[in-house]
């Protein structure tokens, strides 16, 4: 039987979490897959997967969101096979930073300027759909580091903003 690998904290900050990864056991490990997870504004789950090589490992996993919890799933890709997954949940440091305020006003039939207020040297998600549904389920996105942005859409639908 294949263990699940142990997935240790080592440390954490406003904007990063760096653990370790382990196995208990002589099976050969040639590398792990993590995924980490969090939930964007309880409108959409967001997911980051690493593909690691090697028997252990120490990452760093950096522009993340203060005070945010985040869920660390791995499992190790062994000669025998793939291992269980384990999981390990923390909350960075810090004070979660303000809602943006958003604004979107047509430009025309398929351009929409959206703009926010909010901290500067941060990375927005722009996150838009024609339904709630897809919002939550499978949104278009784009990113910026900028306090507004053009968004292309398609002529005569309604759609909904999130940033």
């Amino acid at each position: 039987v294949i263990p699940p690998p142990v997935i240790h904290i080592e440390s954490y900050s406003e904007d990063s979490i760096t653990f370790s990864l382990k196995m208990t056991t002589n099976i050969k490990v040639s590398g792990y897959v993590v995924n980490i997870y969090w939930t964007f504004d309880t409108h959409r789950q967001e997911k980051r997967t690493l593909a690691i090589e090697g028997e252990k490992s120490i990452q760093k996993v950096a522009n993340l969101t203060a005070h945010t919890p985040y869920e660390i799933s791995a499992w190790a890709k062994t000669e025998l096979g793939d291992s269980p997954l384990s999981f390990v949940h923390v909350v960075t440091s810090g004070t979660r930073p303000p809602a943006p305020s958003l604004k979107a006003k047509a430009i025309n039939q398929t351009a929409v300027e959206c703009s926010w207020t909010g901290p500067r040297n941060v990375v927005y998600g722009i996150f838009y759909a024609t339904s709630f549904l897809e919002l939550y389920r499978s949104p278009q996105r784009s990113t910026t580091s900028a306090h507004n942005t053009t968004v292309l859409v398609q002529r005569d639908e309604q759609y909904l903003f999130l940033v």
